[in-house]
Parts: structure tokens; sequence; C-alpha cells
């Protein structure tokens, strides 16, 4: 059946894929059918689209972060002579049951890229007379909510095109997102927070796009203060990170502000275990494989922080050998490190997901993109173990942006696949480096006075996307 989805106008490419993601989580089969409604733009937030039953929409709609509201349409129209009609040729057995006496309502009245006054909102209302409600109003805690939305010439202020004619829908809400768990896990009031911690939003998105639900094994190889795991976690996932600087997962701040206390603040289930861990040098056993159900991850690349891998920058003079710390020294010890290459970093975070996420487990994290006007598409990693299957760019500033890359685990992990992920890597690097001496670009790393985040709110551009040079 057809649904109109109303999706918040932010985070505009993050979308659809959150939505297809979550409705495989809950058991659709195939990629979805979409359609705009007549005359609207791509990025408007007004989407049909075809899902096999009300109770996949309810569920979709209530895990999303970027979903509004999902409606049963009952009738459209460019003006409420129009939208009468259809709604009278709407079939009764689907509208009765919600129309019944004894039952309970609430109407809404919506418009994108503007507010309707008060007086304008009892109009439309008024309008609304034709349809046989015969229950009470209840606007604090109705049985069936419906909602009339009416769009008509918004202005250019949200970055679309003019509206090119008016249209009014009007339909049974299924379900909407809860806007109060963005609130709840705000970065302001959180006790433990570093220079990279992700946004509460994004993070959550990373977990939808990773399918995460109860029971699930999860693994951020660069877990720093732990805000990919809150989200995870949330959804009922045990939790598991790695981090290269210990003083990151063992101290914190202090024993009551730590990576420790995040978790223990919204009263969620401890991680497995944090452990002090070179992503260069993964700790694992060679015989142990495939025991992750996702892997999410933001690698760094040097907007806030650059990356680092085990390794010093000078020879211990006179130490023959591998050096060993003293045993009075091991407490406080923390071991030296070298620059680790946004290339290296990833070749190595494919290897790691290659051999240790269950087959069709997925891998989320984010790759930077530089977007200048002379520059083409952009090519992402590759590895024969993944296939790639949603790309969803976030601009930082007018140069940089960062892409969301989510891959599903596809073939087993042998030693043939680790040759030719091998060769790709050779391939993918020496194309990489190119670029960045023709950008004249440090390897790997943006320099973060060039970068300001804008929260992800796009405007409408025909300029391409993926504008530019990646690093």
């Amino acid at each position: 059946m057809w649904y109109l989805c109303v999706f918040y106008h932010r985070l505009l490419e993050y979308r659809k894929p959150e939505f297809e993601a979550l409705a495989g989580l809950f058991g659709a089969e195939s990629s979805l059918e979409w359609r705009l409604p007549e005359d609207y733009h791509p990025d408007s937030p007004f989407h049909f689209v075809n899902l096999p039953s009300e109770d996949m929409a309810r569920s979709v709609a209530s895990r999303s972060i970027l979903i509004k509201g999902i409606y049963e349409i009952w009738g459209e129209g460019h003006n409420f002579e129009e939208l009468e009609e259809a709604i009278g040729s709407y079939p009764d057995d689907r509208k009765l049951p919600y129309l019944s006496p004894g039952s309970t309502f609430k109407i809404s009245i919506d418009s994108f890229g503007r507010v309707l006054s008060t007086r304008d909102q009892s109009d439309r209302l008024h309008k609304l007379s034709f349809i046989p409600f015969k229950g009470k109003v209840n606007l604090r805690n109705p049985e069936h909510k419906f909602c009339l939305i009416d769009n008509d010439d918004y202005g250019s202020n949200n970055g679309l095109p003019p509206i090119v004619k008016r249209k009014i829908f009007f339909g049974r809400e299924i379900g909407a997102a809860d806007r109060k768990l963005l609130q709840t896990y705000q970065l302001k009031s959180r006790k433990y927070l570093g220079p990279t911690a992700m946004d509460a939003e994004m993070a959550f998105l990373m977990a939808n796009q990773a399918q995460v639900k109860p029971g699930k094994l999860v693994y951020d190889p660069f877990v720093g203060t732990g805000s990919i795991l809150i989200a995870a976690a949330h959804y009922g996932a045990m939790t598991m990170g790695a981090d290269i600087d210990i003083r990151v997962v063992r101290d914190g701040r202090g024993p009551n502000c730590n990576v420790w206390s995040n978790f223990q603040q919204y009263g969620l289930p401890m991680p497995i275990s944090l452990l002090r861990a070179d992503n260069n040098l993964p700790p694992w056993r060679s015989g142990l494989k495939e025991m992750f159900d996702a892997i999410i991850c933001d690698p760094p690349y040097g907007v806030r922080a650059g990356g680092r891998k085990s390794g010093g920058r000078k020879l211990l003079k006179g130490v023959i050998g591998p050096y060993t710390v003293p045993d009075d020294k091991r407490t406080d010890h923390i071991p030296s490190t070298a620059p680790y290459s946004l290339a290296e970093c990833v070749h190595d975070l494919l290897d790691v997901a290659a051999r240790m996420l269950i087959m069709g487990g997925r891998l989320v994290y984010f790759y930077p993109v530089l977007r200048e006007d002379d520059s083409p598409e952009p090519t992402f990693p590759e590895h024969p173990c993944f296939k790639l299957i949603a790309t969803c760019e976030q601009i930082l500033s007018y140069r940089y942006s960062r892409v969301l890359l989510t891959m599903v685990k596809v073939a087993p992990y042998t030693e043939e696949i680790e040759l030719a992920a091998k060769m790709k890597h050779l391939e993918f690097r020496e194309n990489h480096l190119k670029w960045l001496e023709e950008g004249n670009l440090h390897s790997g790393v943006f320099s973060p006075a060039d970068v300001e985040t804008n929260g992800g709110d796009e405007k409408f551009s025909s300029k391409p996307k993926y504008r530019g040079k990646y690093v």
C-alpha cells in the first residue's frame, strides 16, 4: 500500500537510505518503491512509498530519526473542493472504523515552509466539516490522529524552488519519530566529551544504517568517548570499542567522568569491553573471526584529530631488539605513536571488517571529501567482501564534506580475498596520492581552521554533488 512519508527537511541524502535500512530491519525483502507527488522537487520532504503493511510503516516511523510522520492518505487536491471529492471516493471500509462513535481523535494542521496562524488553522479545520467524525476530540491522548497538510507558496527560504501549485493532503497518521530521543542524548548535557564526539543525531542515524537491534554485537574501533556505542546500546545492542589512546578508554577525566560514566548517565548496558588497541595492529587472534554483527565508526581524517598508529619517531638509544616496558612503569606508560594516513587507516578498517563481520553484517563509516569545481566524482574504497549500498553526503563547509558509507558483507574472507584486497588497496592508494599531489594537500588531513560544520542543513543547488578531490 502507498503511504505519504513526510521527512524533516535536513540531511537530505540520509533520509531514504535510513528509511530503507529500517524497512530491511523490519522485514522488507527488497528495495522499496518511491514516487514524488505531482510537481514536487526530489529534495522535498514529501515522498510516497509503497510498504507491505501498516505495521512496518509504524515500526519504521517510530525508530527513524528523520521521519516526521507516515500517513495513510485519504485524499489530496489543489483546493478543498478537490480534497472533498477525493476523500468521498476513498473506500468506506478504510475510513469508517476510524470515524465511529465512542472513538477519540485529533486533527493537526501543518504546512511546509511556513507557520499557519491560529486563525488560518481554524479556517482549515472548519472546511473539513464534510468528514463525518462521530467520535470525540481528545488533543492529549487520542486513539486516532489525522493531519491536514496544506502546501502553498512557501518562498525559497528552505532552499527549494518555488512550489508550482497548491497541494492539500489529508490522511490518518500511522506513525511518527520520537524527537525526544535526541533531546535526551544531546551532547551539551553529556558528562564526558572529547573534541571528536559524534553528534547524537548522526550517531543514531549511523546505528539505523547498521540495522542495530537487541542482541547484536556492535564494534567501534575508534571509540573515543563512546557516542556511537551509546546509540547502539540504546537500541539494545551489546557493544565493544577500542581506541589507540589509553587515556581515553581507561582514565577519561576521572573515575566519575569517563566513557563508562556516559553509559551510566543514560542507564544503558555497559560495553562488554573497551580496549586500548591499534587499528593498524588489531588484537584479534588468528582463529577468531566473524563475531561482530556491525562495525560503526568515524575514522580519524584530520578535521579535528589526525590518525595515529603504534610506532615512534626515534629509536631508543642502546636498545637492541624489542623494547619491553619495565614493570614499575607499566601502569602509567603511554605507548608512542606515529602518523596514520587515511588510505592506510581505511584499508585496515576494511580488512578487519571483512574478517570479523558475520555474513550480511554492515560496516558504516565516514569518508571525507574535498569539494572543488574542477574535480570529478570521487571514488570510494572497495573490498571484495563488501557491497556498497548507500552513500550519504554531509556538507561541512563550502570546501569540505564527509560521506557516510554503508557496506554489507556479501562474501567470506579467504586468503585469495585478502590478496585481492591488497591489490585494490595499492591501486586506491596510488590514486589517492595522485589526487593529494594535484591538490597540494597533506595525506589524509584537513585543516581544522577551514572546516565549519553547518549541522547538515543543505540548500538546493544546481552544482553537482561530491564536487572535488577526496583526501
